[in-house]
């Protein structure tokens, strides 16, 4: 396994954060953070899966481990959505950092191209109502 070889680099060259890379990246990230480092730079993370919430997790339980406090920043929108998702802000991000609205990490302009799109609720509100329909008229009506 390849060591982080350039303490300045903080996570910085890594492009993705998936089940392809997990194990790659976490022993990254032990390495890191055993030569000292305390801030990882995920601004370029451009692909991510569910795996990545984990290997994030794991970074903040060997830099706890390690008597020091884990910075991660710069997070893409997908990655933190998928914290939000999972419930973990608290874990990954101490309370002494200040966060978004919603537990989200400050954001990077670079990634805004990949930001969720969220629907006006007017669509969901027209989709969803059933207004003056009786219950049974409802349960036939509703299909999975």
């Amino acid at each position: 396994m390849n060591a982080v070889t350039d303490p300045l680099d903080n996570l910085q060259s890594l492009t993705s954060l998936t089940v392809l890379n997990a194990s790659a990246a976490l022993e990254r990230g032990h390495a890191a953070i055993k030569a000292g480092q305390t801030a990882f730079d995920l601004r370029h993370v451009l692909t991510v899966d569910s795996v990545a919430v984990s290997v994030m997790l794991a970074w903040q339980r060997a830099a706890h481990d390690a008597g020091v406090k884990l910075e991660l920043r710069n997070l893409p929108p997908a990655l933190q959505s998928l914290t939000k998702l999972y419930g973990v802000c608290s874990l990954l991000f101490p309370s002494d950092v200040k966060l978004e609205q919603d537990c989200a990490a400050p954001r990077s302009l670079e990634h805004d191209e990949f930001a969720p799109v969220k629907a006006p609720d007017t669509v969901f509100a027209k989709k969803t109502a059933v207004a003056g329909a009786s219950a049974e008229a409802s349960a036939t009506q509703h299909h999975h």
